[in-house]
């Protein structure tokens, strides 16, 4: 005969989730038991539509009396326990009906996958948690909070056996950001461990717990005190010492102790030598600290670790996506980027969704500069055939200024969706960049006040206007920019396009904040990407200088990137007067490179050396330059002694080796 399997839940305001919970186990449970501790949202109701036996308990600050309490009503030979905030995967429910006919088992650890996050960025994170045991009297929960069952049962029968069944598989769903913000989850587990922890101090299990509480709470350096509590002394066979050690990593890591975080993590492999969380935190710490060789090392040790045990709760894409990015951005540091380019799609290959992978190898092969080359590599190496996946690309393309390329992507997309009204207003500014403005303005007059785009709207038709040298529209537009009460460092941006400042004031100039800086150089970026230099300058020129205290460096990147490379020079020069930056050196030995003029470049070279001895690209580029350097002076030898078998030689050699 099929042993009966009862359902017990206790729930509190869950009618958004009890029916999707409850729809999950339909038809592999034979009663639901609920004890509502005082909802008020209509959860009693939703119980009772699935036939559930409901049962009012006055909530008192104490999971297992309220567990407790549904275990009492239940009448079957088997016990499974649900949150409201969880299901019960689809395959599982034959599974469950299966174990319950195994006579030599009291129990079973079930694998649980955890949703954390938010809505924009889901993860998942595995575990094993005791839900599914037999139902005996003397069997009841204890602990106010993260209550506990699985130890009360080996002390009833000390040769109880339990099992893994990872073939049983719950969906989590309360860590979600979301949820978490809904229930005040963190205040109200922290206060209850507090109360519970001044009983039983030396309970280890329930100092692990409030480390973790103290950890969602942002409370890092707490957080790693208690883990620290809990961990010393402890048996190295604790199912979740492997979780603790890596939650004092990232507990100290996200204290800014990222030395400490690190010992820590060397000291947890020693005993968990497959623990692909603990090299992949190790690399993460090492990259912080700028140990990048050993970083990689870390990343390569991650990625070749086999399938992790769910007592480890693995964090999502440490021996895959997570590991691969890292080790790409390492290979930028050395400026290797064919390495790089395949890292990042090895991400890809493991988690398609993860697309700052796919921004980065798009970064590198500079879409604005080499449009065709850069769409002919992405179309050898992935499909982008759904509306969403070209908005994505469109999107990508946008924020890095290629927007020819945008535009054809988020024309493709709108061929089968509908565009958002930011992905329309991204379409109207590609049809600018690329001169169409009656399109350009068509899309823009569709915006009415009452959409939070109006603004940036009418900014961009002040613009588009403005390239055209059309003063009336652009007078007209600014009046009505004006009366939409914008922030005023949004209105002395406004006020550069009008060419009649006061008049009384023989040397004006716009002093403009963090906010109005930043607007201001977009907007120069999208001139100098239409070639309109004299209107860049003719901005610029009307700031006070001492609105771009903190930025300088910035606008000359721009200018070097855009390829306006004397003007990139001066203004690096100027900004070197006052800011010795790595950064900035750079930049200059970039420019003097590639003008030939190798003394010059190799100075700001050792310079940027200097400021950040730490980073590996200035080696790598003043290696170039010497290639470089020694490659002319045998040509120079060779026309001067054409005969010499020994400089023809050596210049195969340098042509070989660049």
């Amino acid at each position: 005969m099929e042993s009966k399997i009862s359902l017990c839940m206790i729930v509190k305001d869950e009618a958004q989730n009890l029916k999707r919970c409850l729809n999950s186990v339909a038809g592999c449970v034979d009663e639901i038991i609920i004890v509502d501790t005082g909802s008020t949202d209509g959860t009693r109701e939703v119980a009772r539509e699935f036939g559930a036996l409901v049962r009012a308990f006055p909530w008192n600050e104490n999971f297992s009396e309220a567990r407790n309490a549904s275990l009492e009503l239940a009448t079957g030979e088997w016990i499974l326990y649900l949150d409201a905030d969880e299901v019960l995967a689809e395959e599982s429910r034959e599974e469950l009906r299966r174990l319950a006919k195994d006579d030599n088992v009291e129990g079973y650890f079930i694998k649980i996958v955890n949703y954390l996050g938010s809505e924009g960025w889901v993860e998942t994170c595995p575990d094993l948690v005791f839900r599914f045991f037999r139902n005996r009297r003397e069997y009841r929960f204890h602990g106010a909070i993260h209550e506990q069952i699985a130890d009360v049962i080996l002390e009833n029968s000390k040769k109880a056996n339990y099992k893994v069944a990872e073939e049983i598989v719950i969906i989590h769903y309360g860590y979600l950001d979301r949820q978490i913000e809904e229930k005040n989850k963190k205040s109200r587990n922290l206060k209850i461990i507090q109360k519970e922890l001044e009983q039983e101090s030396d309970n280890r299990l329930l100092r692990y717990h409030y480390g973790v509480e103290l950890f969602r709470a942002k409370r890092y350096a707490e957080a790693a005190e208690e883990f620290i509590k809990a961990a010393n002394g402890i048996d190295p066979k604790t199912i979740y010492l492997p979780k603790l050690l890596r939650y004092v990593v990232i507990s100290y890591q996200s204290a800014g102790l990222p030395e400490k975080a690190l010992d820590v993590a060397r000291l947890g492999l020693q005993f968990f030598a497959d623990y692909a969380d603990l090299y992949y935190y190790s690399g993460v710490l090492c990259l912080e600290l700028k140990q990048y060789v050993l970083a990689g090392e870390y990343f390569q040790k991650a990625v070749s670790m086999p399938e992790q045990p769910a007592q480890y709760a693995s964090f999502s894409g440490v021996r895959g996506f997570r590991a691969f990015y890292n080790l790409g951005q390492i290979s930028e540091i050395f400026l290797n980027y064919e390495e790089a380019l395949r890292h990042y799609i090895l991400c890809l290959r493991d988690n398609p969704d993860f697309t700052p992978a796919l921004e980065n190898i798009i970064r590198i092969l500079e879409p604005r500069k080499n449009p065709e080359y850069t769409k002919e590599c992405l179309e050898k190496i992935f499909e982008f055939c759904t509306p969403r996946s070209r908005l994505i690309l469109g999107e990508i393309y946008f924020r890095q200024g290629a927007y020819a390329l945008a535009l054809e992507c988020l024309e493709g997309a709108a061929e089968n969706m509908l565009l958002s009204p930011e992905a329309r207003l991204w379409k109207a500014i590609c049809l600018i960049q690329e001169r169409r403005y009656l399109e350009a303005l068509r899309i823009i007059d569709t915006y009415t006040r009452e959409s939070s785009f109006y603004p940036l709207a009418k900014l961009n038709e002040l613009l588009c206007f403005w390239v055209q040298g059309k003063k009336r529209k652009v007078r007209s537009i600014s009046l009505e920019l004006y009366a939409l009460g914008l922030a005023s460092d949004t209105e002395n941006v406004i006020a550069l396009f009008l060419d009649t400042p006061d008049k009384h004031k023989k040397s004006y100039k716009v002093t403009l904040g963090t906010d109005g800086v930043s607007l201001l150089l977009e907007i120069i970026a999208r001139l100098l990407y239409l070639t309109e230099i004299e209107r860049a300058m003719k901005l610029l020129n009307k700031i006070e200088p001492d609105s771009f205290s903190g930025c300088r460096l910035k606008i000359s990147r721009l200018f070097y990137d855009y390829g306006y490379m004397e003007k990139a020079e001066a203004l690096l020069r100027e900004h070197l007067t006052s800011n010795q930056e790595a950064e900035a050196h750079f930049l200059l030995g970039e420019i003097y490179q590639k003008n030939g003029n190798y003394v010059e470049a190799e100075q700001h070279y050792r310079y940027a050396l200097e400021k950040e001895p730490d980073h590996p690209r200035y080696y790598i580029c003043l290696i170039h330059l010497y290639e470089n350097l020694r490659k002319e002076i045998l040509l120079e030898a060779v026309e001067k002694y054409p005969d010499s078998e020994v400089f023809k030689q050596l210049l195969e050699e340098a042509r070989n080796n660049l």
